[in-house]
């Protein structure tokens, strides 16, 4: 075994495991007070996996870790996403009454190592590795907060569920080998490829459903409203935006690279849970008076629209997967961004406020702050000219492409329901009598994030659109 082509291909990975191990020494001795250095050096540590992700190498390890076009586009999101959640944490927890623990920015760089092992899994055993550091890593983030109650509960809650989930993926990983002889995904779409048995459809269908507790989809979709409310903020902004591109782009390379031939039997699957996610998503989030829970569902109703380019997928077709990606890269620009207007949602005293009644009249006490956010609520509802658009319009395309244009009209149908919240935001903003203003925003990081997060979804973003669609097209091309 050559290690140094191994290291070399998993080079993403091994420069944040070293990274993560020298920050935490660094912590141990220097304490709490170094945590905002050591917050910028893992900023930096991102910033060369990026780098170190843009020229893929192949297969490493036995065949066990894949590195490709696909997993390097995803591990630009991730670790893009991961840096811009340790660059909000420390204002965050100051507000709070709680000073940043120097370890929040090592347990990031640890989740986004098994969120780019989960991209470039090609093997079970890798795939399984990769989400239990990832979980792992989160059931702590969520819990950050020890004296917060809310935040208690998101980390058992999380942690209960999150056990199951494994339990159940375990289980469906053990069918699968049972019934292959082999936990490599090229040879299991070898054993799919001839007669499938009723244990491989029952390995298939829990290894889905672990996946799908991942991505939030439904009926796996319990833990998100009271994890994504309980947890801070920039612990929230994570788990919207990196872990679930990641868990999307796990789903989409063990449904085409694994399961790939079978595609007739996973894609009923995903056509009910994304049709149930998309209904659920929009209808529970009309009631909600928490911007975080409203959030949560929007990200909910979001999965299932990404699940409409997945079973559109078909063999040796590349416009489902790329539809797929191209959702993802947009839609965690409109999250991170709409997380960062919420992170400014804080009183006279500096405190955060959560509820979407004193959003009320934002858009005359703060219009720039308003603004931003009627552009990132438009862009979750799919409204032109802004870039949300394009990103339902890519999958819904892809659908029809595929002969379902029953999915896509449904899909079309629900995504209306959805808008209807998006508006309700905007129109409180707009049109309602203002409530007490919010402290102006100090952070100049934060307030250039999020100009920079509503520039790309302008119309501005259109400009974009070639580059974005070259990308994805090589980045499913990978797969097939």
């Amino acid at each position: 075994m050559d290690y140094a082509h191994n290291l070399l291909v998993a080079a993403p990975e091994v420069l944040l495991s070293l990274g993560a191990i020298a920050l935490m020494m660094c912590a141990a001795y220097a304490g709490d007070k170094a945590s905002r250095w050591i917050g910028w050096a893992a900023v930096i540590f991102f910033v060369v996996a990026v780098f170190a992700s843009l020229n893929p190498a192949g297969d490493a390890f036995g065949g066990l870790y894949r590195a490709d076009s696909f997993s390097a586009f995803a591990k630009v999101l991730i670790y893009a996403g991961a840096a811009v959640a340790v660059v909000l944490a420390p204002d965050y927890f100051e507000r709070n009454g709680s000073p940043l623990r120097a370890e929040y920015p090592v347990l990031i760089m640890l989740s986004a190592v098994g969120a780019g092992m989960m991209v470039s899994a090609s093997d079970l055993l890798t795939l399984y590795v990769g989400l239990e550091l990832q979980s792992l890593s989160s059931y702590v983030l969520a819990s950050f907060m020890r004296r917060d109650n809310r935040s208690a509960e998101a980390g058992l809650k999380y942690f209960v569920l999150g056990a199951l989930a494994s339990g159940i993926l375990l289980y469906g990983i053990s069918l699968l080998y049972g019934f292959t002889g082999t936990t490599q995904f090229d040879a299991i779409a070898a054993a799919f490829g001839g007669e499938v048995s009723t244990g491989l459809l029952f390995g298939l269908v829990f290894v889905l459903a672990g996946i799908a507790f991942k991505i939030a989809a439904v009926p796996f979709h319990m833990w998100t409203p009271d994890v994504y409310e309980g947890a801070p903020t920039p612990v929230t902004t994570l788990f919207a935006s990196v872990q679930k591109v990641a868990a999307v782009a796990l789903m989409v390379r063990v449904t085409v690279e694994a399961m790939g031939p079978a595609y007739e039997a996973w894609r009923q699957i995903v056509i009910f849970s994304a049709l149930a996610s998309i209904v659920l998503g929009a209808v529970a989030a009309i009631g909600q008076t928490n911007i975080k829970r409203l959030l949560a569902y929007s990200s909910i109703n979001n999965v299932g629209f990404a699940l409409i380019g997945l079973a559109a997928v078909q063999p040796g077709q590349v416009d489902g997967v790329a539809a797929v990606m191209t959702y993802m890269a947009i839609y965690i620009v409109m999250t991170l961004g709409s997380f960062l207007v919420v992170l400014q949602m804080r009183d006279a005293e500096g405190r955060n406020v959560e509820t979407i009644a004193s959003l009320s009249g934002l858009s005359r006490t703060s219009p720039g702050l308003a603004l931003a956010l009627a552009i990132f609520m438009f862009s979750l509802a799919g409204i032109p000219p802004l870039l949300g658009f394009w990103s339902k319009f890519v999958v819904f395309d892809a659908a029809v492409k595929a002969g379902l244009w029953p999915l896509a009209a449904i899909g079309i149908a629900a995504s209306v329901i959805g808008a209807y919240y998006y508006l309700k935001i905007v129109k409180t903003m707009y049109f309602d009598d203002p409530a007490p203003a919010y402290r102006p925003v100090d952070n100049k990081v934060e307030g250039g994030l999020i100009a920079l997060s509503a520039l790309a979804m302008s119309p501005l973003g259109y400009f974009l659109i070639p580059a974005l669609g070259i990308v994805s097209i090589n980045a499913a091309r990978a797969l097939f």
